[in-house]
Formats: C-alpha cells, sequence, structure tokens
C-alpha cells in the first residue's frame, strides 16, 4: 500500500512539473534558465557574460540545474517530498540521454547543451544523489564528508563547464576540485544565519566540538553564542586553503600562476568566493554581520578585472 501510495504521489508531483513546464512553452526555455540564475545566483549570472556565446545556453542550463537541486531541501515540507522531486530529476536525465526530454525547460535546455557538446550524464547523476544524500542527512559531522559533498555538487559543475569546453587536463580538474570546496565553505558560511533560523547547523560538528558551540545558542543568540566566532574563523581557514591549493595549480612555469584564456571563464567562479573571504576578515569572522548579505557593487568589476587581466581568481 505504501509503494503504491508512493508512486501515486510520484506520477502527481510529475504532472504538476509537466503542467507548469507547459505554461512556459511559449518562452525559450534558455530564457528561463537565465532569468532562474539571475534571480538565484547571482555571481554566476554575473560570470555568464563572460562565458564563451555559444556555450551558454549550456552554462545557464548547468547552473540553473545545479540551483535548482540546491534549493530542494528549502523548498519541500518533508523529505519524502525531497526524493520525489530528486526522482523526477532522475528520470529526466534518463531522458535527455535517451533523446526523449521531460518538457520542462531546465530539462530542455539540458537536453540542447548535450546534443552540442559533452555533458557526461554522470555527473549529472551525481549531484543528484548528493542531494539526495542531503536530504536524509542535512548535518555534516566531519569536513571530510562535506568535503565530499562539495565534491560531487560543486566541484561537480566545474567538471560539466570544463568538459563543456572540451578542456581535460589535469590542471584543471585539480583546481576545480578544490575550488568547488571552498565555493562551498563560503556558500554555508554566508548561509548561516539562514540555516540557523531553520534550526540547523551548516558547520561540521568537527570543528563546532572543537570550539564549544552549542547549537541551540547559535539558533538563539546568533552571533553572542560561544565559540562560534572561532568556528567561523576554522571553517573560513579551510576554504581559503582550497583556494590557495586551487591557485597552485597554475603556478608551474609554462602558466606562470595565470589561468590559461581558454578556462579562465570557468575558474572565474573563484572571484566570488575570495570575495568572501575577504568581506568575512573585514567583518572579523561574523558571519551574522549585515555586510555579508549585501551585494558587493564591486564585485562586477573584480570579476571582469580577473578576465581581461590577471586571469586569476
Amino acid at each position: 500500500m505504501l509503494k503504491r501510495a508512493h508512486c501515486r504521489q510520484l506520477a502527481s508531483l510529475r504532472r504538476r512539473y509537466l503542467s507548469s513546464s507547459r505554461t512556459l512553452e511559449s518562452v525559450d526555455h534558455l530564457y528561463y534558465c537565465r532569468d532562474f540564475v539571475r534571480k538565484h545566483d547571482y555571481e554566476s549570472y554575473l560570470i555568464s557574460h563572460l562565458f564563451p556565446k555559444e556555450f551558454q545556453g549550456g552554462y545557464f542550463a548547468l547552473k540553473a540545474f545545479s540551483v535548482e537541486l540546491a534549493m530542494v531541501s528549502d523548498t519541500v515540507s518533508n523529505p519524502t517530498i525531497g526524493m520525489m522531486r530528486m526522482q523526477f530529476w532522475k528520470d529526466a536525465v534518463k531522458g535527455i540521454v535517451d533523446g526523449n526530454p521531460h518538457r520542462h525547460p531546465i530539462a530542455l535546455a539540458l537536453h540542447d547543451a548535450s546534443r552540442i557538446t559533452n555533458l557526461p550524464p554522470y555527473h549529472l547523476k551525481r549531484m543528484i544523489d548528493a542531494r539526495s544524500s542531503e536530504l536524509q542527512v542535512p548535518v555534516h559531522l566531519t569536513t571530510e564528508s562535506l568535503t565530499a559533498h562539495a565534491e560531487s555538487t560543486s566541484s561537480t559543475i566545474l567538471y560539466l563547464l570544463l568538459s563543456m569546453l572540451s578542456l581535460h587536463s589535469e590542471p584543471f580538474s585539480h583546481a576545480a576540485s578544490h575550488l568547488g570546496v571552498a565555493q562551498t565553505i563560503t556558500t554555508l558560511l554566508r548561509g548561516l544565519p539562514f540555516h540557523a533560523q531553520q534550526g540547523r547547523m551548516v558547520i561540521p560538528a568537527e570543528i563546532t566540538a572543537k570550539h564549544g558551540v552549542v547549537q541551540e545558542e547559535v539558533f538563539r543568540r546568533g552571533r553572542e553564542a560561544r565559540g562560534i566566532d572561532e568556528a567561523v574563523f576554522e571553517f573560513a581557514t579551510l576554504a581559503n586553503d582550497h583556494l590557495i591549493t586551487a591557485r597552485s595549480m597554475f603556478k608551474e612555469e609554462r602558466l606562470k600562476g595565470k589561468v590559461p584564456q581558454e578556462a579562465v571563464a570557468v575558474f572565474l567562479a573563484g572571484v566570488p568566493v575570495s570575495n568572501i573571504l575577504r568581506t568575512l576578515e573585514e567583518v572579523n569572522f561574523d558571519v551574522f554581520h549585515p555586510k555579508l548579505q549585501m551585494r558587493d557593487w564591486k564585485l562586477p568589476w573584480r570579476i571582469w578585472k580577473s578576465y581581461y587581466y590577471t586571469r586569476m581568481f
């Protein structure tokens, strides 16, 4: 009976997804993805303007897919509904591989991109599996666990972008691995006040326990909670270490510390990461400071400068 009820729920969810997407059939699905990214991932939207024009459709499709998966845990009332959403996307990826994409704008955009460039489906499935696990176990006990999750989400998006541009050299993949971890950590740090309001602690227990942080105190008292500033500092230091390691991949003599021009658009993702870490340092690692939630008016200029002059993040 439970299995039958689950199937009915899944069928209902699929119908609702497909119904909502049909209302968008008159709207270009790439425009939908672009607008979705602009609303929910502003930093990626800024970077998109410097991504090769012929691959921007794929860029927006991948970024929209990533954001869609990341938002599931915050937009469902319980893990069961979230798992149904993830099953929808597993089926959608299978449809893309089979040449029969779901009538959802993100799935259609991914299908278009997969027809003209290399998007390994196992990377898409890996992201879905990681977000599915997050629904079941939203708290990371160790930095090792969180690093593995970041590798399967943020790093994997960078792998997909590199694959789309046919960039497969080892320095690129190693740099993408570490940059993705730094990206995940800084995103969690900036989102810590929101997650605390929802009763979730995003810093691994391995770090909070070391500094005597009591989760309930963070949820109630925010920046006044004992040990939270030291825990934030250690977590931010971990992000910075990964960022430094990513940069070091380009320090061999041939590259001279610069990202090759053909790959720089992918690694511009590191500019917002370094920007967040810089802001955190300015506010003495107070993640509850309003400055962290404000858009930095200098960020577009820093991204532009990185692309045209420094070729580094």
